[in-house]
């Protein structure tokens, strides 16, 4: 039965629930002496424990395919991303600018010196291998989320021993995996951090002198370059505070110099690819895409006074809706200290993301461990992606994904000191980090059959309450509408969007493909009689359609 509405707010449902969870957790405390041995075991072979940990999420949501299928993009970075993709199965970084452009002007997409989207080619790569081998653009992001829950064990492996390692994987796929927005859309966020890992995990490794680590390390930058061109500042800089101590022995100093010197070599590739994009794209060598979307279009630095820094707990939800529509283009030109100070105490809500509840006992264990220089050094990289990235007005959570491992280093590191803990000769602490990890399993366990149940009564009472909903619940139903239609006709089509005088900005329907005179559906924005005429003498052969999104449910009807 769903849950009831009662002044106390709990009914016997909840009563239930309490009454299985005591039971697991009874069932928890019998069987760890038996299940921790095996799991310890188990840790210690890397190799296994890697695959096992890439196979879990993605087992876990292709399961939920029945309800929950394929991720349809929606928003304009996901479109950015994946004409990124299209364009790289063209075999080139831009496109050529089209003749009839001003029908196709649309977000984050540049229409001269050439059409072509304004993010970096990492997110897009990824995109493109999952459509070449899968067939799907989202092949690409489960493979991208499966090699960062598996290098989340490699990387605590530098910093804990593997049993500690096992369980911070498992977190990764509990907190980053099935259920989280970044498996489940476009804009990236696994990528990126899989780079993290990559960096944070080879440098406690580097002093050992492997080649491996130096290279691992030169990769983990070049991933991040190619998808977080901005925030690689932030991460090459927390690198450098890293070794920081070393550097005042002359030996140590040296033998840093020839890992840099290999990490650097690594990187020059990606390095390379960066340069060459910004000139096929933009014809200029040093000029970025994004740079120039913002001189030709001001956006997206024009998101000055973004929802990051809007009151909202002064304002109903539609008036904090209507101040965004109203000052997202008309924000102040430059920050001062008091938006910057104002968008940061917002954000602070927004890292929640990285922990589920039951870890923020287990946070204010690590705190005492920053007395050592190298996890004081990990306070210190996440509040410079933080305090960095703040200078840009918009946020999503993964413009810091880089340093996500780290989040999960820490949790897992309060979690480790939390279980040296005794009272009076009596394991307390060791009792309580079980608690805390048995309440993260089964928070994670709660949500995923709720989704694996979406039909249920039950599942759809209890989702109005999930903290992150984003697994299609939020899923664009609108255009899979629209999309289907479009499927049923038959031949080339040249779709018109027409929007009314109160459309939402952000609600951009006109997205097309790297070769958009080949595509099927051909989408075009309405200008009036006389300008369309043109184009549909440049398309003869297509059927003309008009879309007005704007109405409920969107109407989809031959052009007149």
């Amino acid at each position: 039965m769903p849950p009831l509405e009662n002044p106390l707010g709990f009914t016997g449902a909840d009563i239930v629930e309490l009454l299985v969870a005591a039971f697991l957790l009874a069932a928890t405390f019998a069987w760890h002496p038996w299940i921790e041995p095996h799991a310890r075991r188990f840790a210690a072979r890397t190799a296994w424990s890697m695959l096992a940990l890439a196979a879990l999420p993605v087992v876990l949501r292709l399961a939920l395919l029945t309800h929950h299928p394929v991720p349809t993009p929606d928003v304009y970075d996901e479109f950015g991303h994946l004409l990124v993709a299209d364009t790289l199965l063209h075999l080139r970084l831009a496109n050529p600018a089209h003749p009839m452009q001003r029908f196709f002007e649309t977000f984050f997409v540049l229409q001269e010196p050439t059409n072509s989207s304004i993010y970096p080619v990492g997110q897009g790569i990824v995109l493109a291998l999952g459509r070449a081998i899968f067939g799907t653009p989202w092949a690409g992001v489960v493979m991208a989320t499966a090699a960062f829950c598996s290098l989340v064990y490699w990387m605590l492996c530098g910093w804990t021993t593997p049993g500690w390692a096992l369980l911070g994987g498992a977190l990764a796929v509990i907190e980053f995996g099935p259920l989280n927005q970044w498996m489940n859309n476009y804009w990236g966020g696994a990528l990126p951090s899989a780079a993290g890992c990559l960096v944070f995990g080879a440098l406690p490794r580097i002093e050992a002198g492997r080649l491996r680590d130096r290279i691992l390390l030169g990769l983990g930058l070049s991933l991040h370059l190619l998808t977080r061109q901005f925030e690689s500042i932030f991460l090459a800089i927390a690198v450098l505070l890293f070794f920081l101590p070393a550097l005042r022995y002359r030996a140590k100093a040296a033998r840093l110099a020839r890992a840099a010197g290999v990490a650097a070599l690594v990187a020059l590739p990606a390095v390379a690819l960066t340069v060459l994009q910004n000139h096929q794209v933009t014809g200029s060598w040093t000029t970025p895409p994004e740079a120039l979307s913002q001189y030709q279009y001001g956006v997206p630095s024009a998101f000055t006074f973004e929802a990051n820094v809007v009151p909202h707990r002064a304002l109903s939800p539609q008036q904090a809706l209507d101040y965004k529509m109203q000052v997202s283009f008309h924000g102040p030109s430059a920050d001062t200290l008091a938006t910057y100070l104002l968008r940061l105490e917002y954000r602070v809500r927004f890292y929640r993301f990285f922990f589920l509840p039951p870890l923020y006992i287990a946070l204010l264990l690590f705190l005492p461990a920053a007395r050592e220089y190298r996890y004081a050094w990990l306070l210190a990289a996440l509040a410079l992606f933080a305090l960095g990235t703040n200078f840009f007005p918009a946020f999503q959570f993964h413009y810091i994904a880089g340093v996500a491992c780290l989040f999960i280093l820490a949790s897992v590191t309060g979690l480790e000191r939390l279980s040296r803990i005794q009272v009076s000769g009596w394991p307390a602490g060791s009792h309580a980090a079980r608690v805390i990890v048995f309440l993260c399993v089964l928070h994670f366990a709660f949500w995923y059959t709720l989704h694996a149940m979406e039909n249920r009564e039950i599942s759809s009472a209890a989702r109005q309450y999930e903290t992150w909903n984003t697994i299609n619940h939020t899923n664009p139903e609108r255009r899979i509408f629209v999309n289907r239609q479009l499927a049923a006709l038959p031949g080339p089509l040249l779709v018109f969007v027409r929007y009314t005088p109160r459309h939402i900005f952000q609600d951009e329907w006109v997205y097309n493909a790297a070769d958009i005179d080949a595509s099927r559906v051909v989408w075009a924005r309405d200008l009036g009689p006389e300008e369309n005429r043109e184009l549909l003498r440049y398309y003869p052969g297509r059927t003309p359609l008009l879309l007005e999104p704007d109405s409920r449910p969107p109407r989809l009807s031959p052009y007149q």
